[in-house]
Order: C-alpha cells, then structure tokens, then sequence
C-alpha cells in the first residue's frame, strides 16, 4: 500500500498553486515524496507557499498568467529547461466573477473562460510531451482539473456566477475529451470540490464555517487534508485506471441538489 501510493521521484505542476486548494493539493504531493512546481499570477503569494511548504520537500515557483497564451509559454519554458519529464499536471488556476444578470460585463465571461477553460487546454497541450516522458506502461501520467460541484447544478438564485458555473461544467465536459484524447499514455481526471476555505469561497462562509458545514450532509466543510488525499491518489498508481471522471470532493452536497 506504501508503494501504490507512494510518489517518491515524481514530479508535479499545480496551478493557482498560490493559496487555498492549490497549497492543500501541493501539500499533499510533497508529503507523499513529489517534487512540486507551483505557478500563478502573484509573486508574493508564490513565494509565501514556497516557504510555507518547503520544509516538506522540494518546491519551486514559477509566476505566470496562465489565463493568456504568453503565461502558458513562460511557465512551459521554465519547466522545459528544469525538467525532462513530469508526472502529473493539476491544472488548478482558477478565476470568478460575480455580478446581476443584467449588470454582468462581458469581461466576465472573458477573463474567466480564459482562465478557466481555455487556459486547461492550453496548458495541457503545451506540457503533453513532458507528460509523456513521464508516463509508463503501468503507471501513465496525469493530468488533473479542477471543476466545481457548481459544474453540476443550478446555483440558488441571487449567486450571480453565471461564467463560473459554465465555465466549470465546460471543465468537466473538457477532462472527458482530453481522457479520449490521450489515453493511454496520459489520464485525464477532474475533481470537483465543494465548500473549502478559500478567499473565493469567503462570502459563502461569512455565517461561519461550523454554521455552515452543519448544513452539509457531512457536517462540515471541506478540510486540507481531504484535498490531499484525493489529489495522492490521482497522482499515484493507485489510480492507475481511471480516467476521464469528475469526482466530487463536496461532503455530499452533489447528492442533494
């Protein structure tokens, strides 16, 4: 069982490495022996996970703005001249927008399509060949997006995340071609977590995090250590046969909606 999960020798990429899910993910990783590239649009955030995290194991930073076709090129240089291959790629960047119906500004379909979508496959496309470097016959690659269980239902009226919620179903639909695309050498699987504490998820848990978790049919909300699990797993050769799943990591909230 060690072995199975063991990613001792592997090396990760995950995106909106920064903060929130993307520190829990990347926590994870370097607990289970990989060595861990972190990317996003701030410096300073990238260098306070880099020192949070590296007491852990090896981690580098590398900032990018993988919502254009220029930030998908640095961040795929930078690791081109680090690495030969990498074994799993979280592709975790993530952006929202907020705003009435009527009042809902193209540009927040715009920047969160860019980064959320369009920035997947970009990404993806561009990190294949060290991917496939990486990948074995009995243990392939990886490659992991982060959806949303807003990817699978209607939100509560008065949300206002109208390019999120498509963005993240658009996520999901995504993962499920990429898998077709590239398998067998590289799996492709989402997940789609529910109420983290994250600065995205800060309105929704303004009541409190007791409050509101006691509303789930877990009890609570969702916790690092359940966002480093599932992302060892996807990581490892545990999960060696799977591919093309959206997997909820959402305390039961997608069994009640």
């Amino acid at each position: 069982m060690t072995d199975l999960f063991s990613l001792h020798g592997k090396v990760a990429v995950v995106t909106g490495g920064g903060r929130g899910i993307g520190v829990m993910i990347a926590r994870g990783l370097l607990q289970a022996g990989a060595s861990v590239y972190l990317s996003s649009r701030k410096e300073a955030e990238l260098a306070a996970a880099v020192a949070e995290l590296s007491p852990l194991g090896r981690v580098e930073a590398v900032p990018a703005d993988l919502g254009t076709a220029e930030g998908v090129q640095t961040l795929t240089d930078a690791l081109t001249t680090r690495e030969e291959a990498l074994h799993a790629l979280f592709n975790n960047a993530g952006a929202n927008w907020g705003a009435p119906f009527a009042e809902f500004p193209e540009s927040g379909f715009d920047r969160v399509f860019d980064v959320n979508v369009k920035g997947v496959f970009l990404l993806t496309r561009a990190l294949v060949p060290m991917l496939q470097a990486g990948a074995t016959e009995r243990d392939p690659a990886r490659v992991v997006n982060t959806g949303s269980v807003d990817g699978f239902h209607t939100p509560e009226r008065g949300r206002n995340n109208f390019s999120y919620a498509a963005s993240k179903a658009a996520v999901h639909m995504l993962t499920k071609h990429l898998a077709t695309e590239l398998a067998p050498r590289i799996l492709v699987n989402a997940i789609a977590p529910g109420l983290f504490p994250s600065r995205m998820t800060k309105v929704l848990l303004s009541a409190g995090e007791e409050a509101v978790g006691a509303a789930l049919p877990l009890g609570r909300v969702g916790e690092p250590d359940d966002m480093a699990g599932i992302a060892v797993f996807l990581a490892s050769r545990a999960s060696a046969y799977v591919t093309g799943t959206v997997i909820p990591i959402d305390g039961g909230v997608s069994t009640i909606r």
